[in-house]
């Protein structure tokens, strides 16, 4: 070990030459990564709803659907707009009255429902018909394009229209975040630091360590675009320990040893032996994330683990060199003392009150644990997203004009004949928030000779294997109500043919919440078993680990309870994930005060002198880790107009300063009320 740290300095400028030519490459990397703005691909492939719009690709040539609602045009004029739609590359057809009817026929002779489907006063309804799926490029370009075409008078809603202005407001922000981040980052360590240009080092190293991490992204084909947005932030708020740690072990050699270059080596080997359980238990907690059959959490978990083990790296290699490189700059920046306070006497005060702070854990729990379990999610995707954006405007719109909020598809097998076709049809316009049935068996009839019908509306519904019928609902996604009108219409339609699939964004979002309630459970258990066991193998004990993990989850609960009193409603995406992320990102905390107890109890100390030293040596580097957290994350919940990133940065901020409450009060209280119990299950205490 003691080799790493002479080798490092000895290769001081090789390694900063290396490092910075792979920023190159790292840049190209990040710029060249595909980004997905469309949650719902997440999902299982085995599953009826992701099958069928495979079926849907390759037998129709189709992969997602939009409405088009335009108001105050003329039969003809809506005529040559949907002709311009059609010259659109990779719109499929598009489906309205002309494609039914010639415009010659009178409207009147169309069935009422299939009128009033189409037709609302002096607005006229569009189903734009795409050859490729919701997300993929051609079909982003496509609606681009297609919203160049139309002028105010035109709302194009749809889920490829909310994932353009997803992927437009996104990119605008993430720059944004980054800045915050620095700046709010730079301020908190300009109050721990002593030294002006110290936090600026930090930062330009862990920002090596991020574009290595955004441009290895590569290899993993795509990333969501919540990964995007929160990674870098994240990363730097849960890796900046590692870079404090290595500054303080390097200022305390340079008390002790002769010449700098031998206490930035032994820094780094103190260093690289403390920040290895540290990044571990971090790295365990992303890793959870990837159990989830959700594969967001394997996307998130993948990019965030490699993220600090590239923190880790940088911190030993990047860090150590740019910091003897630029040695006589710091020295001129320095200053007396911190600005931070030391918290002189919080040990004492701590110690003397430990009854009332261990029965505050249990009066507050209870209120927590309610919470926790009572706190509201949403699922409906839209709702993250600023009201004010186009995709959002046009949803509002066309439901309030024509009393739709969801279409959605059924595949049945063509050989279903037309009589039971119109039957099944006629049972599901009967269905409650149910407001039409489409499809080539329900049009044609006696009304409407076949001769009148288009061939291009025949084959968008109907093939040799599959007939498909557009069905559209009032109900808004993932509501109770559409999720039950999912069930009914699925158990009607297997009825007839018992292969038959609902597919579409309702209920899509119906088998998502299904999957992300299994999700939330298989996470919590993952990540607290695997960091348990970190913990167990580091300590050699069986109660520390049961008091550790206690504690984080205890402030776990009161963060995540909070928005039950609030009544803030949180995106799912964020429920599942924080707990894990705050368990693997603050636990390091418990264990550096318990690692100081441990190491005072075993020289003799009694134990209140055990607890009271820990925290009080503790306590600094306590506060300015989660004041880092906090300061990388808070800035960018408070900006961001996307309330999914949002959501996320408040409660990781929000966590790291609960979670730091709980070390700094409760975890001391464990510690003293069960001390005896620890002595006793943890491997070989010497006491004197």
């Amino acid at each position: 070990m003691n080799k790493l740290g002479k080798k490092i300095v000895k290769l001081r400028i090789p390694i900063l030459i290396i490092a910075t030519i792979l920023l190159i490459p790292a840049l190209i990397g990040y710029k060249a990564t595909k980004v997905n703005y469309d949650m719902l691909v997440y999902l299982p492939q085995d599953i009826d709803t992701m099958k069928g719009q495979d079926i849907l690709k390759d037998e129709f040539g189709t992969g997602a659907f939009a409405p088009l609602e335009v108001e105050g045009m003329t039969d003809r004029q809506v005529a040559d707009l949907e002709e311009k739609i059609k010259q659109v590359p990779h719109v499929k057809d598009v489906i309205w009255y002309d494609t039914v009817l010639n415009l010659s026929v009178p409207k009147e002779i169309l069935p009422q429902k299939m009128y009033d489907a189409f037709n609302s006063g002096d607005a006229t309804l569009l189903f734009l018909i795409f050859d490729d799926t919701t997300s993929e490029d051609g079909t982003v370009r496509a609606v681009q394009q297609i919203r160049k075409i139309c002028n105010e008078q035109c709302f194009l809603g749809g889920m490829t229209a909310g994932l353009v202005d997803t992927q437009e407001l996104s990119d605008k922000e993430a720059p944004i975040y980054i800045g915050i981040a620095v700046l709010l980052t730079i301020i908190v360590l300009s109050l721990a630091m002593d030294s002006y240009l110290v936090p600026f080092i930090f930062l330009l190293s862990i920002g090596y360590a991020v574009l290595y991490n955004m441009g290895t992204n590569l290899f993993l084909g795509k990333i969501s675009y919540i990964t995007k947005s929160i990674a870098a932030v994240l990363q730097l708020g849960v890796t900046m320990d590692y870079s404090i740690f290595l500054w303080h072990s390097y200022e305390h050699y340079l008390t002790v040893e002769k010449d700098k270059e031998t206490a930035m080596a032994k820094a780094v080997n103190d260093t690289f032996s403390s920040i290895i359980g540290s990044s571990v238990t971090t790295i365990a907690g992303f890793i959870a994330l990837c159990f989830m059959s959700f594969k967001l959490g394997l996307d998130m978990g993948l990019v965030m683990a490699k993220g600090v083990l590239f923190g880790v790296v940088c911190c030993i290699t990047v860090l150590p060199s740019m910091v003897l490189f630029l040695d006589k700059p710091l020295q001129k920046t320095r200053h007396r003392k911190t600005i931070l306070p030391e918290f002189h006497g919080i040990g004492k005060f701590v110690t003397k009150h430990y009854k009332v702070f261990f029965a505050l854990f249990w009066i507050i729990l209870i209120p927590a644990l309610y919470g926790y379990n009572h706190t509201s999610v949403y699922y409906q995707l839209d709702r993250s997203l600023p009201a004010d954006l186009p995709s959002v405007i046009a949803v509002n719109k066309i439901e309030d004009t024509f009393n739709m909020n969801t279409t959605d598809v059924l595949m049945v097998d063509s050989s279903v004949p037309t009589k039971d076709i119109q039957s099944m049809a006629n049972e599901m316009e009967n269905v409650d928030g149910v407001n039409f049935v489409l499809g080539f068996n329900t049009i044609k009839g006696p009304a409407i000779p076949d001769a009148l019908i288009s061939d291009n509306l025949k084959s968008d519904l109907i093939n040799d294997h599959w007939q498909l019928l557009l069905i559209q609902s009032e109900y808004h996604v993932a509501s109770d109500e559409v999720n039950a009108q999912c069930d009914e219409l699925s158990s009607i339609a297997k009825k007839y043919d018992p292969n038959a699939m609902l597919i579409g964004e309702a209920p899509a979002t119906k088998d998502l919440i299904t999957i992300t309630n299994h999700d939330f459970g298989v996470v919590n258990s993952v990540s607290i078993g695997v960091i348990f066991v970190i913990i167990l193998l580091v300590f050699k004990s069986v109660s520390l680990p049961i008091i550790l993990v206690c504690v984080i989850e205890f402030g776990i609960f009161i963060n995540l309870g909070i928005p039950c009193y609030t009544g803030t409603v949180l995106p799912f995406v964020a429920s599942i994930i924080i707990g894990t992320i705050q368990l693997g990102s603050t636990v390091d905390y418990a264990i550096l005060m318990t690692t100081r107890y441990l190491r005072e109890r075993t020289a003799g100390a009694e134990k209140i002198d055990a607890v009271r030293t820990a925290l009080q040596t503790s306590v600094k580097s306590i506060v300015v880790s989660a004041l880092t957290f906090f300061a990388a994350t808070f800035g960018v919940g408070l900006y961001s107009d996307i309330d999914i990133v949002s959501s996320m940065c408040v409660l990781m901020s929000r966590g790291a300063l609960i979670s730091m409450m709980c070390v700094l009060f409760v975890l001391p209280s464990f510690l003293m009320i069960f001390d005896k119990w620890i002595i006793k299950t943890t491997k070989k205490p010497k006491l004197v």
